[in-house]
């Protein structure tokens, strides 16, 4: 398909780091890349396996998936090593993976409620929303400021930049302290990454290093009937997003179509922080 595009959009031979790769969006991440003409590189923990479509698409453009712990400098750089090793250079880091606890209507766990979050589960999320981006940002944007030129894109949310509306997860019959919410940390973990967005930009500004960050909104996946009515009627557009509906995004910022942005967030969101 990258013949077909206009040259600016055209990422051949390009090496693209996804990070939580195997999940829905790195998928689809990889997929707006290796139609380019990239090369993705899936990163994620061990077990998790690619559906044979996607495994297909790898092997066809040249990808791979690479196994580590991004929460482990040591794992971050043998990663590099990996992907060096491998291919010889690395221009692009997408910096997706994140812990995202589902806040399913009907649940009765009180786990997510400020008053009673674990700490456990606070260290964990930011270890791998902030930390692991950080280390990423640092071993892969480090080696791409190196070689004077590559792209960096932060996943972060529509909720970095309002805070999230409870009362699409509550439960009819449950007491307020016992309601279901989105956890605290996801909303932290986001608007921490528009941060790094900012300052990394304005550091590797004169490498040829450019980051920018995505804020995407909802994606339906067949989630139940109630919840989706609640939050589509917070969004002008009246619908959640389809999987599929990022790539151009990510296309456009991963390639040299956004030469002149950087330090910039692209809000995709249906509408809904308009209201």
């Amino acid at each position: 398909m990258s013949g077909h595009l206009p040259k600016f959009f055209n990422l051949e031979g390009r090496v693209a780091v996804i990070t939580g790769g195997l999940g829905l969006m790195g998928r689809q991440h990889s997929e707006a890349i290796s139609e380019a003409g990239g090369i993705p590189v899936l990163i994620d923990l061990p077990g998790p396996f690619l559906p044979l479509e996607d495994q297909e698409r790898l092997l066809t453009c040249g990808g791979c998936v690479m196994r580590g712990d991004i929460t482990h400098e040591s794992a971050v750089m043998g990663l590099l090593e990996e992907v060096l090793a491998r291919y010889g250079r690395v221009d692009i880091l997408i910096n997706n993976a994140a812990n995202n606890p589902k806040v399913e209507p009907g649940s009765e766990k009180e786990w997510s409620r400020l008053e009673t979050f674990p700490m456990a589960q606070w260290d964990q999320d930011l270890a791998v929303g902030l930390k692991g981006a950080f280390l990423c940002s640092r071993v892969f944007g480090g080696e791409m400021a190196r070689a004077g030129r590559g792209v960096i894109v932060n996943i972060a949310s529509d909720l970095a930049l309002i805070g999230p509306d409870q009362r699409i997860y509550r439960k009819d019959g449950l007491p307020d302290h016992l309601q279901p919410v989105k956890p605290l940390t996801y909303s932290v973990v986001k608007a921490g990454l528009l941060g790094l967005t900012r300052y990394l930009a304005t550091y590797w500004a004169g490498r040829g290093v450019r980051v920018n960050a995505i804020s995407p909104g909802g994606i339906f996946t067949d989630q139940p009937e109630d919840f989706v009515l609640r939050l589509t009627n917070l969004i002008p557009m009246e619908r959640m997003a389809h999987p599929d509906e990022y790539m151009g995004a990510i296309l456009f910022l991963c390639s040299d179509a956004s030469s002149y942005m950087t330090g910039a967030n692209l809000v995709i969101d249906g509408g809904r922080t308009c209201w």
